[in-house]
């Protein structure tokens, strides 16, 4: 037989999505397909096979291994499918007297270890090789090859896209939201997505949450954050359904009135929200904090340095990483000086984007929380920060003031060092997303992140004034480029045309 070319290679993160990939392919066999599956014992063949051979049944039917049988047959509305096991053959001529020579041009066929065949597999076969991932025993990768004349139109659907689809309309089968018409929803700098679900006929909405787990996302803080919450008295979305295994959820829809979009709306209201959101982190912050990981210094330094490794490796002349290593020593050095006490939960993305008002609500929970699945422990500085010193949108210097005067008022907190903290914070987490922002662009083909860079820049600059900055502030100006009109278009210049997975 001759060498096929690989059309593509999967990841199948669950044994869901290995059923899913299979359905898919059974949707565009017709008779006279030949499907070879290969792969070591325990590869996942006949999981695959049976997936496939149950989705084409007009009625549920057992679908044993035909590892003794050799051969199962399998009467469908599109003719027979005929699912071999040909690890026991010893002899070429069972081959004939299986019938399978036969079967090859009038039924689906699905093979598993063709090899027996040797050179009796018809040369227009599709070949799947199923190889387990040694650190993962739930994951499998699926090789897919196939003769360069036959398969190009119908295998559309079996990719990472097609099959992620067919995982997330089993999810929403399960969940009875199927019928449900979807929109959209503004995602963020990650590789989440979410569309609102609308069931007109109960006249009720829901969130359809995809993180793709093949591309980093893992949806179980988000569950634990959000019970956490939600048992404590804030307003954190409903977890309505889950699969955490294949990453999808479906949570309770808190509206749109985001924040930002309420205040652009009546910007008189302005006041009003950000005492509502400052008084929802007196409130978080005065309750013992789930078990988290802790934000130290060492990792917020090296989420800093990510400036240097993007922002500035792509508008400084200087290629060194010294610069770096230098600022990171310092930086780690000045976090360990000012950021101390004891850490409280660290919702790490609040800002006005991911806040709903929701004004019938008592009390904290009137804010609705959107985004925290990356929630850590840390000083009660920083989500104050993230909230006052927005990168999306401009807040009013006394607004920042008299909510920072309403925290301290309310809490007893040291002042002073308060203040220190809430500075150094502020210049971690501008330089955190500088080196974000300039990634997304440079990197992921986003260049709607350069335009919020110079907001950004304000704040770190502004944040450097503070004393408690004077040991850095001067390496921090010199070692970064200035984002002119120059350099912002450089950026944009660098954007890749074809973008890689997150």
């Amino acid at each position: 037989m001759c060498a096929r070319p690989i059309l593509t290679q999967i990841t199948l993160f669950s044994p869901e999505a290995t059923s899913a990939a299979a359905i898919t392919l059974g949707k565009v066999l017709r008779p006279g397909d030949v499907v070879c599956l290969k792969g070591p014992v325990g590869a996942g063949k006949t999981h695959f096979a049976r997936a496939l051979i149950q989705s084409r049944l007009d009625r549920p039917e057992d679908v044993p291994s035909p590892t003794f049988t050799l051969v199962q047959t399998y009467d469908t509305a599109a003719g027979e499918i005929w699912h071999a096991d040909l690890y026991r053959l010893t002899q070429s001529r069972e081959i004939d007297e299986l019938g399978l020579a036969d079967a090859f041009e009038t039924a689906i066929c699905l093979v598993e270890w063709p090899d027996r065949l040797g050179d009796r597999i018809p040369s227009r076969a599709l070949t799947l090789t199923l190889s387990p991932n040694d650190a993962a025993s739930d994951t499998r990768h699926l090789r897919i090859e196939r003769d360069p004349t036959d398969w190009q139109d119908r295998l559309s659907d079996l990719s990472s896209a097609g099959i992620r689809d067919a995982l997330e309309t089993a999810f929403l089968v399960t969940a009875s939201w199927d019928a449900a018409q979807r929109a959209p929803l503004a995602g963020d700098a990650s590789n989440r997505r979410y569309a609102r679900l609308t069931d007109a006929s109960a006249g009720t909405t829901s969130v359809l949450m995809d993180a793709p787990p093949e591309n980093g996302e893992d949806v179980r803080p988000f569950v634990d954050i959000a019970t956490w919450l939600s048992q404590t008295g804030f307003s954190a979305p409903e977890i309505l359904s889950a699969d955490a295994q294949n990453g999808f959820l479906l949570l309770e829809d808190l509206g749109d009135d985001l924040f930002a979009h309420a205040i652009a709306a009546d910007p008189s209201l302005e006041p009003q929200l950000y005492e509502a959101a400052t008084d929802v982190l007196i409130a978080l912050h005065a309750v013992a904090p789930p078990k988290l990981t802790r934000y130290d210094p060492a990792l917020m330094a090296a989420e800093a340095a990510l400036v240097y490794d993007t922002y500035r490796a792509a508008l400084a002349d200087d290629p060194s990483d010294r610069p770096r290593d230098v600022f990171l020593a310092a930086f780690e050095a000045l976090l360990h000086d000012e950021i101390t006490g004891p850490p409280v939960l660290m919702l790490r993305d609040y800002h006005a984007e991911n806040l709903v008002w929701k004004p019938d609500r008592p009390g904290v929970a009137r804010v609705g929380l959107l985004d925290f699945q990356d929630a850590m422990r840390c000083h009660p500085a920083y989500d104050l920060v993230s909230l006052l010193q927005d990168a999306r949108r401009d807040v009013a210097a006394s607004v920042e003031m008299r909510m920072i005067a309403r925290y301290l008022e309310k809490t007893g907190m040291d002042e002073f060092h308060f203040r220190r903290a809430y500075a150094v914070l502020g210049v971690q987490r501008a330089l955190r997303i500088l080196g974000i922002f300039a990634r997304l662009a440079t990197e992921f083909g986003k260049p709607q992140y350069v335009s919020l860079i110079r907001r950004v820049w304000q704040n770190l600059t502004e944040n450097l004034e503070h004393p408690a900055l004077a040991p850095i502030a001067d390496t921090i100006l010199s070692d970064l480029p200035v984002p002119t009109a120059s350099a912002l278009a450089k950026l944009k210049d660098q954007c890749p045309t074809k973008i890689p997975a997150l």
